[in-house]
């Protein structure tokens, strides 16, 4: 039987008095600070960084997930996860072109990129923002819903502003913000989301993708989650809805210690495993070295 995942749902506290203890979550747009109940996820280097005004941000760097052999999604899935993400990061290339932000695509074609290939395009541009996009997948074909991810505190008001946009306008379900270790996220050294733009598995959500006016809607929605990054209040609500020219700072499932606890169960499952064969050899190598012996003899 699996075991149950819990997760935490972190909402930053306003009112509560800063201590060191404290984790500090300012905004990029706004000076005020408040608090984490999440504990110590964040460096005091990452602070630095978020501290630093992103309101003169003009390149963003367009990661489309997947491509060339990589075809993204699960064994059997109809249809290529590659094509779904390139087309849509072609499309938000063009509307933030016209807005007048210089755009780096990781990749424009067909081609199969590393992750560390993705990440170095990335930090090769210190004053940008790193925007990837892709599909979600699963064995249950009810599975549906709109994520978006990010792992570094400064880039939680530009998931928020994304995946306030994109789930907003998207007749999917909202699955919410979660913050997770991806390798193009937390290798990355500035603001970086990953957005999941609905299940190629989910017969209703694959309909939407393969209509090319709805991937120019998601398209149109993580543009505006990008100009609206500033936009952002510096304190968490319920409803996730906007008041005035404020859009909410989005509550959000940490799921960065369920990915390392997986991790080192697979390591423990592996050293196990290595421990077994490695005694499991051992009567051989001794009847093999007792036979020599009796040969020598």
């Amino acid at each position: 039987m699996a075991r149950r995942r819990s997760y935490r749902l972190v909402r930053p506290n306003p009112q509560k008095t800063i201590s060191d203890a404290d984790t500090i979550l300012p905004t990029p747009s706004v000076c005020r600070q408040f608090t984490s109940r999440a504990g110590g996820i964040f460096s005091t280097a990452q602070a630095k960084r978020a501290s630093q005004d992103s309101g003169s941000v003009t390149t963003v760097v367009i990661d489309a997930g997947h491509g060339g052999h990589d075809r993204g999604g699960i064994p059997g899935q109809r249809i290529a996860e590659k094509d779904m993400t390139l087309d849509v990061a072609q499309r938000l290339k063009r509307v933030l072109a016209a807005s007048g932000y210089r755009v780096v695509m990781t990749r424009d074609s067909d081609v199969f990129v590393s992750l560390g290939g993705r990440v170095a395009i990335a930090n090769s541009y210190p004053d940008a923002l790193f925007v990837c996009i892709h599909f979600n997948s699963a064995k249950r074909m009810g599975a549906g819903g709109i994520e978006t991810y990010f792992y570094s505190r400064e880039s939680l008001p530009l998931a928020s502003a994304i995946h306030y946009f994109v789930a907003g306008g998207a007749p999917s379900s909202n699955r919410g913000v979660r913050r997770r270790g991806y390798y193009v996220l937390r290798k990355t050294n500035i603001p970086a989301v990953l957005v999941e733009c609905g299940f190629l598995t989910n017969p209703t959500e694959a309909a939407y993708a393969q209509n090319a006016s709805y991937r120019q809607k998601l398209a149109d929605e993580i543009a505006a989650g990008v100009r609206g990054r500033n936009s952002v209040s510096n304190a968490l609500t319920t409803t996730r809805v906007a008041t005035g020219e404020s859009i909410p700072l989005q509550p959000y499932i940490d799921q960065t210690k369920v990915a390392k606890s997986e991790r080192h169960r697979s390591k423990r499952s592996h050293k196990k495993s290595a421990r077994r064969k490695k005694s499991s050899s051992k009567p051989a190598e001794s009847k093999t070295k007792a036979a020599s012996k009796d040969q020598e003899g």
